[in-house]
Formats: C-alpha cells, sequence, structure tokens
C-alpha cells in the first residue's frame, strides 16, 4: 500500500510539473497575447495628445491611433485601461496589462526593467511659462524660479539626470497631471513648468498661445512602449507592426493628423 501510495504520488507531482511548464511557456510572450486574442494597453488618459479624454469623454489621441492600427496589423483586439502612472510598472508586472503605451520615455532605468519597443517618436522636455518677465536661457535661471511638473514623469527624470539638478531642487512642485500644473501657473503660484513639447505645444494650442517655450531645455527625450521584461517576443512584434504601418504610410497619415508632420521614427538604442 505504501508503494502504491509513493506511485501515485510521484505520478501526480510529475503531472503537476508538467502542467506548470506548459503553463509557464504559455504564460508569457506573444503567444500569450495572441491566444487570448486581446492585447491591453496601459495608459495616463490625461497625456494629451498621446491618449486623453475628449469632450465626451472617448479616449482620443496619437497614441491610441497608431495603437489600435498596430493591433490591426498584427490581428488581435486592443484593449486601452487607465491607469495610475505612479504604479504602472506593478500593473505591467502583475499582468493587468500587457504593455505601457502613452508617451512613455525610453530611459536607461526603463530599458533594464523592461523589455522596450524600438524608439517611435522622439520629443524634447522644455521648459514653458505665462510670465513674460520669466526668461530661462540657462539651467543656472532656475535657482529662482518655482517650478511646477508632473510627479513620476519624464520631465521630472530628465531634471533630476542635470547636474545641475541639487541647485534647483528645492523648487519643484510635483502635480498627479500636466493640467494642475497649468492652473497654478495661470493663478501665479508657480513660474514655468517642465514637460514634454509634444504635450506642452498640444495644450498650448488649446489656450490660444498663452504659454512661450524658454530657450533653456532638457534635450530630446525619445518614446518607446514598455513591455514585461520576459516578454521581448511582444515587443519585436510591435516594433515590427509600427515598421509596417511607416511602409504602408499609416503611420504618417495618424502623425499628420496629430503633429501637421510626420515625426514617427523606429530606431534601435545606441
Amino acid at each position: 500500500m505504501k508503494k502504491l501510495f509513493a506511485l501515485l504520488l510521484a505520478v501526480l507531482m510529475l503531472s503537476a510539473v508538467l502542467t506548470g511548464c506548459g503553463g509557464t511557456e504559455k504564460s508569457g510572450g506573444w503567444d500569450y497575447i495572441e491566444k487570448k486574442g486581446v492585447l491591453v494597453i496601459g495608459l495616463d488618459d490625461t497625456f494629451a495628445p498621446m491618449g486623453f479624454r475628449d469632450e465626451n469623454n472617448n479616449l482620443v489621441g496619437f497614441d491610441i491611433d497608431l495603437a489600435t492600427a498596430v493591433g490591426e496589423q498584427l490581428g488581435v483586439e486592443v484593449e486601452f485601461k487607465s491607469i495610475d502612472w505612479d504604479a504602472k510598472e506593478m500593473e505591467l508586472s502583475s499582468k493587468k496589462i500587457d504593455c505601457i503605451w502613452n508617451g512613455m520615455s525610453a530611459t536607461e532605468e526603463r530599458q533594464k526593467t523592461m523589455a522596450l519597443t524600438k524608439k517611435y517618436l522622439n520629443n524634447k522636455i522644455v521648459i514653458m511659462t505665462m510670465d513674460p518677465n520669466v526668461k530661462v536661457d540657462s539651467v543656472e535661471d532656475l535657482q529662482n524660479l518655482k517650478i511646477a511638473t508632473q510627479a513620476d514623469s519624464a520631465a521630472l527624470e530628465a531634471m533630476q539626470a542635470n547636474e545641475a539638478f541639487d541647485s534647483f531642487s528645492a523648487n519643484i512642485s510635483e502635480y498627479p497631471t500636466y493640467d494642475e500644473c497649468i492652473l497654478d501657473m495661470q493663478s501665479g503660484r508657480m513660474d514655468c513648468m517642465v514637460v514634454d513639447q509634444v504635450l506642452g505645444e498640444y495644450k498650448n494650442s488649446k489656450m490660444d498661445g498663452k504659454m512661450t517655450v524658454c530657450n533653456f531645455d532638457f534635450g530630446n527625450d525619445f518614446y518607446a512602449i514598455g513591455c514585461r521584461k520576459d516578454d521581448t517576443g511582444v515587443a519585436d512584434k510591435i516594433s515590427d507592426a509600427i515598421g509596417a504601418l511607416i511602409e504602408n504610410g499609416k503611420a504618417a497619415e495618424i502623425s499628420d493628423k496629430w503633429f501637421g508632420k510626420d515625426i514617427v521614427i523606429l530606431e534601435d538604442y545606441e
């Protein structure tokens, strides 16, 4: 009886191991996406013109259109899920979403923690103000200014990476959204805002050009789509699909709709 019990136990354990291995094999990568037929995309739905809500609360934006076209190219449904941007890595690792696609900067840190697609858009981190007396011609000018930016944003990371950061870090106020940054600039509580150029210029176009871009900026900021670190196949598939959309002209069409020109790229990392 003991031998029979031991044999049955061994069979059950082996079965569990084989099932676990099979499950693991299918739990990640493009096979996982293809099997369920849906690519779940996490985004901050306040980041115009990349992904945001219009006056009818519909989700619109450049990234929305591009991701939808990528889904069609790959033969899967695309589902957008609004997330807390501060918790985006947790949302990704827990599989509540399959990728982060919302004007996300391809920082060195993210290249280490995520499987990123090729860079698909070039952006800059700029300084904008509503006060005609505020001039920022060099990083030193920030020492005497009240600076607004969004928490956990590419703009904040760009400032933190600047060698002079300690000289103006105490002047920075972090906000949940850039809309709140703008409100506090309008009220005079903040002197300027550090922001992604694509977002800042879009917001400015809706404000009759009340903001001006300062001479100094924090440099280029390439965008990429972030996938789970082990899911390199997913990032590769998305990159290939964007490449196909560039070739057939669809990417340029989407870019022209939102930016008035074609600014889509597809570049490897150095």
